[in-house]
C-alpha cells in the first residue's frame, strides 16, 4: 500500500467538493429535507432494490452453476468456439471466459487468467485483451433476467435479445481496439502475426474434459445449485455499497421535489426527492442523445452514467423509471447492451489490469472500452428501431 502524507492538497480539494455539492443541495432542498431524503431513499433502495436483485442473482448463480456441472456450459462453449477467431481475433478458449463472466461478474476473467490450462492458448499480447472481454459480459444474466423481470409477460424479452445482440457488437470493437494498442505495446510485427498458428491438438484436449463434484448426479446437482446460490448471495451484498452511495446520488440529482406550489418547488424529505440536476443537463445534450440511443427523456441518461461505476447500482434506477413512464423497449435494449458491455469496467479496470501485469495499459482499456460500450448503446437503439419496422 502506498503512503502519502496525512494532509495533503487533495485533503482541501475533497473538502471543497463536499462543502460545494451538500451547499448545493441543501440551498434547493432544505438541510433537513435533504439527509431525511438520502436516508429514506438509501433505506427504499435497500429493502426494494437491493434485495430483489440478490434474489435474481441468487436463482441466476443457482443456475449457472447446474449447466456447469453437467457440461452445458462445456457444450455452449464448443459452440461458440469456432466464431472467436474471426471476430474477435482471441483463440477459441477465450468463449469460456466470455460464458464465464456472463454468467457471473467481470473479475471472473482473472481467476482464468491464473490457469495455466487456459493461459497457453494465449499469445502474450492477447492476455491483456482479456480484461476487455470480460467486462463486456459482466453481470450479464442478472441483468438480462432483471430487465426482462420488469415488464409485464414478455414485453421486454425482444428488447433484452436486442441488448444482448448489441452488448456483443460492442465487446468486438472494445477488444479489437484493445488489442490493436497491446500489439503495440509488445512490438509485434507483421511477420509475427503471419507466422501464428492455432494449436488444434490443444485446443481440442482443452475442451475435451471437465471438472466436476465428487458424488453421484443428484448430489453434484444439489452442490451446485447451493454453491452457486451462495456465490449469487455473496454478489448481492457486494453491490450494496454501489447501489445505496452510487445510486442514492444519482436519484436525487435525476427526480425533482414532491410538490410545486406556484411554481415554488417543495421538499418534505421523502425517498426520491431531488434537484432535477441530470435531467437538466441530458436536455442540453438531448440533440445528441436522441439520434444516438434514441432516449424519450433526458432523465435516461443516469442509467449509462451510472453503469460507468457499477451496473448493480443503475439497476436500482430501471424501476423508479418504468413507474414514472421514462422509458420503454427502446431504452431496455440500450440499457441492457451499455449496462453489460460497461458493467462497472471504471471501478474494475485499473484492478483487473494490474492483475494482468499491464497496469501501464489501464488507460488504454478505458478508452477502448468506453468506445466500445458507446457503439454498444448506439446498436441497440439501431436495432430495435428496425426491429420495430
Amino acid at each position: 500500500m502506498k503512503q502519502k502524507k496525512a494532509i495533503s492538497k487533495e485533503t482541501f480539494v475533497l473538502l471543497l467538493f463536499i462543502i460545494i455539492a451538500f451547499g448545493y443541495l441543501s440551498s434547493k432542498m432544505g438541510v433537513g429535507p435533504m439527509f431525511n431524503t438520502i436516508m429514506k431513499t438509501a433505506h427504499d433502495l435497500l429493502l426494494s432494490t437491493v434485495f430483489f436483485i440478490m434474489a435474481i442473482a441468487v436463482l441466476a448463480g443457482a443456475f449457472s452453476a447446474l449447466l456447469s456441472e453437467f457440461g452445458v456450459v462445456a457444450l455452449i462453449n464448443m459452440i461458440i468456439s469456432p466464431i472467436m477467431k474471426p471476430l474477435y481475433k482471441l483463440p477459441g478458449a477465450a468463449s469460456l471466459g466470455a460464458i464465464t463472466t456472463y454468467l457471473s461478474d467481470n473479475p471472473a476473467i482473472i481467476s482464468l487468467s491464473k490457469d495455466k490450462g487456459f493461459i497457453r492458448y494465449f499469445k502474450n499480447y492477447q492476455v491483456p485483451v482479456l480484461c476487455n472481454l470480460g467486462t463486456s459480459f459482466g453481470m450479464g444474466l442478472i441483468l438480462s433476467t432483471f430487465m426482462i423481470s420488469q415488464g409485464e409477460g414478455t414485453e421486454f424479452v425482444i428488447p433484452v435479445i436486442i441488448g444482448n445482440i448489441a452488448a456483443i457488437i460492442g465487446s468486438i470493437v472494445s477488444v479489437r481496439i484493445m488489442m490493436h494498442y497491446t500489439k503495440i505495446y509488445y512490438n509485434v510485427t507483421k511477420e509475427d502475426i503471419e507466422k501464428e498458428k492455432e494449436d488444434k491438438k490443444n485446443e481440442l484436449k482443452f475442451n475435451e474434459f471437465r471438472e466436476i463434484r465428487e458424488g453421484s448426479p443428484l448430489e453434484r446437482g444439489l452442490d451446485a445449485i447451493l454453491e452457486g446460490g451462495k456465490n449469487g448471495v455473496e454478489m448481492g451484498l457486494e453491490i450494496i455499497p454501489g447501489v445505496l452511495v452510487i445510486c442514492t446520488m444519482i436519484m436525487i440529482l435525476t427526480f425533482g421535489p414532491s410538490e410545486v406550489n406556484n411554481g415554488i418547488a417543495v421538499y418534505k424529505g421523502l425517498a426520491y426527492e431531488g434537484v432535477e440536476l441530470l435531467p437538466k443537463i441530458g436536455s442540453l445534450l438531448s440533440p445528441i442523445l436522441k439520434p444516438l440511443f434514441g432516449f424519450r427523456n433526458a432523465s435516461a441518461i443516469a442509467f449509462p452514467i451510472t453503469s460507468l461505476g457499477s451496473v448493480g447500482a443503475a439497476l436500482g434506477l430501471v424501476t423508479k423509471f418504468i413507474n414514472e413512464g421514462l422509458i420503454s423497449g427502446n431504452e431496455i435494449a440500450v440499457f441492457t447492451a451499455m449496462g453489460m458491455c460497461w458493467s462497472g469496467y471504471l471501478s474494475t479496470h485499473v484492478g483487473m489490469m494490474d492483475s494482468l501485469g499491464v497496469r501501464r495499459l489501464a488507460n488504454k482499456a478505458i478508452f477502448s472500452h468506453t468506445i466500445g460500450g458507446l457503439l454498444a448503446g448506439i446498436s441497440a437503439h439501431l436495432l430495435f428501431v428496425v426491429s420495430n419496422l
